[in-house]
């Protein structure tokens, strides 16, 4: 027996942001859905946030960000080493245990209106992403004033 909630109350909150709620709904879906690597998201203020992803055993050279449209794919592709195979048979290493997962992976993000990638950075096998939303001064909210007078009837 399947285990399902219903998002539909979500559609009727969410005015205009239907796409958040199918995105939750697509998410709740059972599928193949990979946790790897781990990552966490942060606010940092309140148009700053930072997705940190723990890719220990990864090199920078071998870490692909990439923004498009409103999107963030990040890729890490592990390169076998560079020696010749004399050199890779005498290095070869014999695992007791093996837990740092070495494998290739592609995560991708979806991010909201006017969110861009400001820069990322490695540290600690930890690579960090930073982002920030930028809005629109024709899109901020402002103040309006009451006055008396209609300013488009030529009355000031």
């Amino acid at each position: 027996m399947r285990n399902s909630t219903d998002y539909s109350p979500l559609y009727r909150s969410f005015i205009g942001f239907d796409h958040l709620a199918s995105l939750i709904d697509k998410a709740s879906q059972p599928g193949k859905q990979s946790s790897y690597p781990p990552y966490n998201i942060e606010l940092l203020a309140e148009n700053q946030y930072r997705i940190t992803m723990a890719v220990a055993g990864f090199r920078e050279e071998d870490i692909d960000i990439e923004s498009k449209d409103n999107g963030l794919i990040i890729v890490g592709t592990k390169q076998p080493p560079a020696n010749s195979t004399q050199e890779s048979e005498a290095t070869t290493r014999h695992f007791l245990h093996q837990g740092i997962a070495e494998r290739n992976f592609e995560r991708k993000f979806q991010l909201g209106e006017h969110v861009k990638v400001i820069g990322a950075f490695m540290e600690n096998g930890l690579l960090h992403v930073d982002l920030e939303r930028e809005i629109p001064e024709a899109l901020k909210s402002r103040k309006i004033a009451i006055n008396g007078k209609s300013l488009l009837n030529g009355n000031s």
